[in-house]
Parts: structure tokens; C-alpha cells; sequence
């Protein structure tokens, strides 16, 4: 569903195993396991003459995946993430107190470690520990975490051979406008932290520096976590996707520079995070950008 959403794969779009599995980086086996699954859930349909194709509108379905089954591992990594998130658990942890504390079979925790390492949300320490990764979820490290964002993200946009994948800013455009048309108290979180992941990792990705992609895409894989978002009233939400709209309309018009200084008005307004700024609306430089013709 993810690789559809950032393809910009529309109703009716043909979804090629190979392809997918490339994208994914596994065998073709899990992909159509996969798509036999939603087969069954109605978001995909399978012709005979064409094989799979995709049967609704993701672009309209926001929580299309809620009711996918998952793994075992994968319910335990969720749960070790709450705990961390809410200083339930230590930054070091072990094999055999995530045993004791979640009643789990040691392959489970091994595994659920592995998924979280493989995520790079953990290090594995010396012995049978793991390190957690600092997270910006406290004031010190989200201050920490925009100074990292406004070095590299900007620079990534400006340095030679930037280049913006336009199925995937389409499908990302709309997503945005769909939930920017929403009543306030219809206003689904959920739905704009994965917009945001996806809007400053399409710049990640667009990056010609390799090191700089793997930088920024490792840092998104924190902001991911539980409470990374919290906190932030509906009225800056709506904010900020207006202004990823207008640094979305100069990428796409290749005005790098404005841009790139856009992004950086938007990063200090996401740092400070006033509620004042309801009163005020847009700051200037965004009010005074237009989308090109």
C-alpha cells in the first residue's frame, strides 16, 4: 500500500510483482501472499488476462490497512515502542526482561528486536542488550532534531542533481489536499504524520548524495515513533500541509532556491510551534508565493 500510494498508483493501476518486490526488497512469494491478501479485503482484484490490479482510490482511504492481520513480532515492537515512548522501559533493554515484562517466547523478542534494529530505532549493545536510539520526543531533542533537519534538508534540495519524483509528489499532492479538506474535528492525525513522513522523504529521496538520503531517512525512522506528534493543535497541522503544498509547487517548477528557503521558514515555524500563529495565519514569505504558472 505504501509503494501504491508513493507510485501514485491510481484505481485500476496494474501492480507487477516484480516491480513491487523490487521495491520492497523481498522475493515475489511474501508479494503475492500479499496481494491475495487484499484480494480478500476488496483493494485489489485479480483479472485473469492481466493479472492484479489495484481496486479503489487510496488516495480517499486513508486507513485502509487497520484490519491487515500482523505478526506476533510485530505487535511486540509496536508495544516496546509505546513503553519507550511513554518512559516505560529504559534506554537499555534486554532479551530477558522483555521476556518477563511481555510474557514472550525469546524467538518473538529476538525478532521484534531485529525488526527495531533493522529500522535502526535500536543499537545492539554488548551481551543480550539493546540500546534505544534517542528520539525526538522531549523538547531538548526536538530542538535538537530541526537543527539536524534545517542543515541537511535544504541542502539536500539545492545540491546538483536533485531530482523530485513526480507520480509519487502527485499522489503525495493529493493525499494532502484531501486532508486538508476536512472539518477540524474530522482531522485525522494519523493520516498527517504519514503525509509529513512522506513529504520530507520524497526530499530525502530526491537527494543526489547517497549519504545525505540514508542521513535524512534514518532520522525519519525516528520521527515515526509513538508521541512524536503530540501536542500540536489541528490548526498548525493544517499549517504546515498548506505550506508543504507551496514548497511542493516550486519543486516542481525547479525553483530550487525558493524551495529551499521555504522549507527552511516551514522547519523554524514547526520548531516553534505557537499557538499564537492562529491569529496571524501564514507568515509572509509563504503568503507571498504563488504557484507557477
Amino acid at each position: 500500500m505504501d509503494v501504491a500510494r508513493q507510485r501514485g498508483f491510481e484505481a485500476g493501476a496494474h501492480l507487477p510483482e516484480q516491480q513491487i518486490a523490487s521495491l520492497c526488497n523481498v522475493s515475489r512469494t511474501p508479494v503475492r501472499a500479499a496481494l491475495r491478501l487484499l484480494t480478500e479485503k476488496g483493494v485489489v482484484r485479480w483479472e485473469a488476462e492481466s493479472g492484479y490490479r489495484l481496486a479503489v482510490d487510496l488516495t480517499s482511504q486513508a486507513t485502509l490497512a487497520t484490519d491487515l492481520p500482523v505478526t506476533e513480532e510485530d505487535e511486540l515492537a509496536e508495544m516496546i515502542l509505546r513503553d519507550r515512548s511513554a518512559r516505560r522501559l529504559d534506554q537499555t533493554v534486554t532479551i530477558g526482561a522483555l521476556m518477563r515484562r511481555y510474557n514472550a517466547e525469546r524467538k518473538t523478542v529476538l525478532k521484534a528486536l531485529k525488526k527495531l534494529t533493522d529500522e535502526n530505532l535500536l543499537d545492539r549493545a554488548p551481551g543480550q542488550s539493546w540500546l534505544f536510539r534517542r528520539a525526538p520526543d522531549d523538547p531538548e531533542a526536538q530542538g535538537e532534531s530541526y537543527e539536524f533537519r534545517l542543515l541537511l534538508e535544504p541542502a539536500a534540495i539545492l545540491a546538483p542533481g536533485f531530482r523530485l519524483d513526480g507520480a509519487r509528489a502527485a499522489a503525495l499532492r493529493q493525499g494532502m489536499e484531501a486532508l486538508l479538506a476536512l472539518p477540524d474535528p474530522a482531522f485525522d492525525t494519523k493520516e498527517f504524520q504519514r503525509l509529513d513522513i512522506d513529504f520530507h522523504g520524497l526530499i530525502a529521496d530526491g537527494a543526489a548524495n547517497r549519504f545525505v538520503t540514508d542521513a535524512l531517512s534514518d532520522h525519519l525512522r525516528l520521527r515515526r515513533l509513538p508521541g512524536t506528534y503530540a501536542g500540536v493543535n489541528v490548526f498548525r497541522l493544517k499549517q504546515s500541509l498548506r505550506e508543504h503544498l507551496t514548497i511542493l509547487d516550486q519543486l516542481e517548477s525547479r525553483q530550487y532556491e525558493v524551495a529551499a528557503d521555504l522549507l527552511r521558514v516551514h522547519l523554524r515555524l514547526s520548531r516553534s510551534q505557537r499557538p499564537q500563529a492562529a491569529s496571524r495565519g501564514a507568515p509572509a514569505l509563504f503568503g507571498m508565493i504563488s504557484r507557477p504558472a
